[in-house]
């Protein structure tokens, strides 16, 4: 048989399996500030007596340079995201009928995805979910503070959480308490909406992972979810908490953001000591 014909039919047999979207040239779909991480140690996890025994030890890890979304992705960027690819709607926690039609949302982070939902639409946008470790060292910053923030006890100022359901006034609107912010400038990693994570979940992890660019265990049953929501108590919006789910999971405060690979122009110049 002709070579060219051969590799048309293994070509088409590849792509018919692949989302529709996914033949489409890659371009920017979402216009969100992304937050540039420099590369370099950062204090993980929490000392005993400070924590949950899945947050220890804490010690020295080394990240590499990468980018991570400022804002946790909102119900209008997801829902341009359903608009182009068919993907399936979340459900609707605000009323009957389709999410497109409710008005006063648009700014809130979008809830009730699986773990799935949020890593095709990072796919679909070129980038991916961060890591555990990424988050974290996004969320607090080198020198193993408590909250993004600090270690100033939480309040309404700085975060979205220890709440009951209250329809649209539930979530706030992203980047609306800019007192919660991390040391990088990244808004609402405590509370608003609970973030899927790349890892699978294994409580005994930190005591195995390797101190370098960790990426979870191979497999599990669960996958990692990090930040608390607006429903969560205090101790479970600290940097270092941590939090599991199957990643069929979908919640009225399960939300996520994306993260990308930072261009090696970029790594050198953002750098940091090892």
């Amino acid at each position: 048989m002709n070579t060219k014909l051969i590799t048309r039919l293994l070509l088409g047999l590849i792509f018919c399996h692949l989302p529709a979207w996914a033949n489409h040239p890659e371009v920017e779909r979402d216009d969100v500030s992304m937050v540039n991480i420099p590369a370099g140690n950062f204090i993980r996890g929490s000392s005993t007596g400070m924590g949950r025994s899945d947050e220890m030890p804490r010690e020295k890890i080394y990240i590499d340079a990468f980018s991570i979304d400022k804002f946790e992705v909102t119900n209008k960027r997801y829902l341009a995201f359903i608009a182009a690819t068919g993907h399936k709607e979340p459900y609707n926690v605000y009323e009957e009928g389709s999410l497109f039609k409710v008005t006063d949302i648009h700014d809130l982070p979008v809830v009730q995805v699986t773990w799935h939902d949020a890593a095709d639409y990072c796919q679909w946008v070129g980038k991916r979910l961060p890591t555990e470790a990424e988050w974290e060292k996004a969320a607090r910053g080198t020198d193993g503070r408590m909250f993004p923030w600090g270690d100033e006890k939480p309040s309404s100022l700085h975060a979205n959480y220890d709440r009951d359901w209250a329809d649209k006034a539930t979530l706030k609107p992203v980047g609306s308490l800019p007192q919660g912010a991390s040391p990088y400038g990244v808004h609402d990693m405590s509370g608003n909406a609970r973030e899927w994570v790349q890892d699978w979940y294994d409580k005994d992890y930190y005591a195995q992972a390797p101190k370098r660019n960790p990426r979870g265990p191979d497999k599990s049953l669960l996958k990692v979810i990090r930040g608390g929501s607006w429903r969560s108590f205090d101790s479970d919006i600290r940097a270092a908490a941590r939090g599991k789910g199957g990643f069929a999971l979908k919640t009225h405060g399960t939300g996520f953001r994306c993260a990308r690979d930072m261009s090696t122009e970029h790594k050198i110049r953002l750098q940091g000591p090892e």
